[in-house]
């Protein structure tokens, strides 16, 4: 009987999987491939890699702001807050994706106003500190305007997600003149995206049963409650290091200066 349910199951599951690819397949052929759509690629090639340029010249500007930061950083304070930065513009499937998940009209006005991420850049720090402070020094710069902002580590989602996230704009200068271009910027912890690596690898695995993805699901949460846990004890010990140092160079002050007046 369980063997026979076990059947039944994975029948049900290959017929769903059958229906989902064919729907799969209608979309592409009535959406991707309607006259709408093959209007709106030929009429816009040459605007759209231009956009897309400009997305990409974006993605340099915040890169460099954050390099200057990093290196100010590293000669203030002896150390480098940043242990990488990861940039892409979002490739055409994904933009198209998400054109038809959103219902946006197939314009590249409306691309440009309504798809806030095509530009990322994800910053990977080495404490949960660097990351407010890489923020703010960003932010605070004139030239940065913020459009919004998600705490994803104070208030993570549900599945254990944790990360900074800023929406921007940053100015590009062009031969006619300065444009401002979104960018999405993402700041985590190396605890923090190594979780977020492993987690979007797993979600989108097939023939997985209901009971195994809630296993899952309740394995990735505890995960990142580890994750978090791990980048709150270095934390500590990196400020009880930092301590440490400032209470040991606190008295070589005054016997400095006695050894000055004494001479």
């Amino acid at each position: 009987m369980g063997r026979l349910n076990f059947e039944n199951k994975t029948e049900n599951r290959r017929n769903l999987e059958s229906k989902l690819e064919k729907r799969k397949e209608d979309f592409v052929r009535n959406n991707l491939l309607s006259d709408e759509f093959i209007e709106f690629v030929q009429k816009n090639k040459k605007p759209f890699d231009t956009l897309m340029s400009y997305y990409q010249c974006a993605i340099m500007e915040v890169e460099t702001k954050f390099k200057v930061l990093s290196e100010e950083y590293s000669l203030e304070y002896d150390r480098n807050p940043i242990e990488n930065i990861k940039s892409r513009v979002k490739s055409f499937d994904s933009l198209l994706k998400k054109i038809r998940r959103k219902n946006i009209p197939l314009t590249m006005t409306s691309i440009e106003e309504n798809i806030q991420d095509i530009a990322g850049v994800r910053v990977i720090c080495s404490f949960p500190d660097d990351i407010y402070r890489l923020a703010d020094c960003l932010l605070s710069q004139d030239d940065i305007i913020l459009l919004e902002k998600k705490d994803y580590i104070k208030n993570p989602k549900p599945s254990g997600y944790r990360s900074l996230h800023l929406i921007i704009q940053t100015p590009i200068f062009l031969q006619e003149g300065k444009r401002m271009v979104t960018v999405e910027v993402q700041l985590r912890t190396i605890a923090m995206d190594f979780w977020a690596s492993l987690e979007h690898k797993l979600r989108y695995k097939k023939n997985i049963s209901e009971e195994q993805s809630a296993f899952l699901a309740e394995e990735m949460s505890q995960c990142a409650e580890i994750s978090a846990s791990l980048d709150e004890r270095m934390q500590k010990v990196k400020d009880m290091l930092i301590q440490s140092e400032q209470e040991s160079k606190e008295p070589e002050k005054p016997t400095r200066l006695l050894n000055l007046i004494n001479r």
